[in-house]
Order: C-alpha cells, then structure tokens, then sequence
C-alpha cells in the first residue's frame, strides 16, 4: 500500500483534510505519554474544529516509555486500523545488560543484578543471529494483555504472579553493536505482536547474563516513517488552525 493512496498529514506534507470523513496522522509519540494519551488529545483537537465527536483510534500500542511513530485514524479510516497494525514494524533502541526488571524496562526497580565482565561483541553478534527467524516469545506481566478478563499491567502491579502465555513472532531483521560492557544497541524488524522488552529479557538470558529495555524508539511501521511524523504540538496547532472544511 501506498502513502500517496491515505489522505495523510505528515511533518512535510499539510493538506487539508477532511477529518470526518476520514484521515491518517503519523506523530511522533512523546515519551511518557501512552498511545490513548495522543488519542485523546487529537480527539479534543477536532472536537474544537468540527464541534462533533469523531472516531479517532490509534494503530498499534506504544509503551509510555517508548518513543517514536504513532498511526492516527479518524472516520472511516478507523476501519483500517487492523491493517496498519498487521504491517511490520521497526524499531531501534538500547539494551542495558547486568540487570533485569519485572516489567523488562525502566516501569519497574532493578530486581536482581548479573555479571557482564565475560561479554564480547562476538557474543553479541552471536547471540542476535539465535532471535532470527520465527521464535517463541513470553510477554511480560507487565502488559495490555488480557488474563482472565485482565489487563495483565493491573495485576501485575498489585503483586500477582501472572502466567504470560508463549506466542509465536517473527523477526525479520536484528542489528546489534555492544556500545560499552552494559548497553547493546539494536535495530529490529519484526512481525506484529512482538514486544522488544522481552526481546530485552531473552537477549540477556542468551549472553548468560540479564537484561532489560533502556530505550525504546519505532522508526517505521510499513512504509511509514518516523522522519514523516509531527509532534504533538505541530500537530494540535495544524488542527487547530485549520479553517474547518
């Protein structure tokens, strides 16, 4: 699917567009804010330029925590939603190693510390090529996943031991450079329904050591990409100036 083909508003590309028939935004997630966050401060945007609610409904969940590329749909384009979703997605971020978390990042306090003296970037590179491919991957507790009618987060939070179940992902292409003996830098590729905090914690096992997410940025998702996005408040401001079609 072409970009060309969605009415789009990007960071080089204004147009007007009508939101209520339907339109596509890509914005640049800050960090700390989750992807209902954005929802909700787009959805008050063209509340105040249409005086009417709009569907408005985001393509793919991005952790607080993380950064980067956010699909917006408003209308009849939140039909579409499931299909963004399906498309690939890539990401670039840093692994911390020497530690592990319960959440696999930074939500949670370091839990248990490991040594790191005995990795080389050899290993590095070695154990990257072991994530290729199709793999079996455990989310973390930590997660929108529902348990038993859950969101896993909520109980996890409490203190619950919550049992994730195993999930098939693929991972198209890894990228990995040891930065310094505790952090590895990463580019990934990966099929739908990967979480890169557990890619985090597996990592770690696979250099016999732990591991968790330190930051986490989406670059692309499909032929989308981040260098087209706009901030929250290019994007608030563009609404908002716009005269109402």
């Amino acid at each position: 699917m072409l970009i060309m083909e969605i009415p789009l508003h990007t960071s080089s590309k204004a147009q007007q567009t009508d939101y209520l028939k339907g339109g596509v935004l890509l914005l640049d997630k800050p960090l700390d804010w989750t992807s209902f966050d954005v929802v909700n401060k787009i959805r008050r945007a063209l509340l105040k330029k249409y005086n009417k609610r709009l569907k408005v409904g985001h393509a793919g969940t991005l952790d607080p925590l993380a950064t980067g590329l956010l699909i917006i749909c408003t209308g009849a384009f939140t039909k579409r939603i499931n299909e963004f979703q399906d498309m690939d997605k890539e990401y670039t971020g840093v692994f911390a190693l020497g530690a592990t978390r319960p959440s696999f990042d930074k939500e949670t306090e370091i839990d248990a510390t490991y040594p790191t003296e005995h990795i080389t970037e050899e290993m590095v590179q070695q154990a990257a090529k072991g994530f290729m491919g199709e793999i079996e991957q455990v989310p973390p507790a930590h997660s929108a996943i529902k348990v038993d009618g859950k969101r896993a987060y909520e109980s996890a939070r409490k203190g619950v031991d919550i049992k994730m179940s195993p999930r098939i992902v693929h991972i198209k292409e890894m990228e990995v450079k040891l930065l310094d003996a505790t952090h590895v830098h990463f580019r990934v590729v990966c099929s739908k329904g990967t979480y890169i905090r557990s890619l985090a914690r597996d990592f770690g096992l696979a250099l016999k050591s732990g591991a968790y997410l330190d930051s986490l940025v989406r670059t692309a998702i499909g032929n989308f990409r981040l260098s087209q996005a706009m901030t929250m408040d290019e994007a608030y401001d563009l609404l908002s100036d716009e005269a109402p079609v």
